[in-house]
């Protein structure tokens, strides 16, 4: 792709780093950004700057917060014996917009792929570990993907847990093998959380 200026290659080229952003996106959004009111742009400029300087990680659950502690962490009207393990943020939005789960979450940020290099150390499993250990959680509902390294990480979680108290229980799988959690319905995901099955079940499923 040939570019009649460098100042245009380089914020293509920027924009196309974005994940499902080709060469021929990207060049799109740039020109659109060029045909918007420069304060348009500027906004846009501005709240990524502060998003990526100011965001926080929730303490409790690691969910991406503009405080310390999130606002679902602090609601004392959530259910605190209750957490659902996401990989991350993507899949906490998703399951609250189901409006069918009343507990906390803890999120992971990855699962764990041999292939990409990302093994338990690096993930927040020690921390869940913890808050199990700790003896508040009554049960834990690991709704990772249900796709190979899904799988694996629920086991590993699974294998570290026992002997505690805990009940431990996987989402339905309403939600088709190999699917991510963020591109699943509203309906199917919130039946797959209230149709939840012990842990046990789908290992023997499997």
């Amino acid at each position: 792709m040939e570019f009649s200026s460098k100042l245009l290659e380089n914020a293509v080229y920027e924009m196309s780093q974005l994940p499902g952003i080709g060469k021929r996106t990207a060049l799109r959004l740039v020109l659109h950004l060029l045909k918007q009111p420069e304060e348009r742009t500027e906004l846009l400029a501005h709240a990524v700057l502060k998003l990526r300087g100011e965001v926080n990680f929730c303490k409790n659950c690691y969910n991406i917060s503009d405080t310390e502690v999130c606002e679902i962490c602090a609601n004392p009207k959530r259910d605190e014996t209750m957490v659902c393990v996401v990989e991350d943020i993507r899949d906490v939005m998703a399951i609250e917009n189901t409006s069918q789960y009343n507990g906390l979450y803890h999120v992971l940020g990855g699962k764990i792929s041999p292939m990409e290099g990302v093994g338990p150390q690096d993930l927040n499993i020690v921390p869940l570990i913890k808050k199990v250990k700790d003896g508040t959680i009554k049960e834990l509902i690991l709704a990772l993907s249900s796709t190979m390294e899904g799988d694996t990480t629920n086991f590993y979680i699974y294998k570290q847990l026992e002997g505690q108290d805990v009940t431990t229980s996987t989402i339905a799988r309403g939600i088709s093998v190999g699917d991510e959690l963020e591109y699943a319905d509203e309906v199917t995901l919130g039946r797959s959380i209230i149709n939840r099955v012990p842990f046990e079940s789908s290992i023997k499923a499997n």
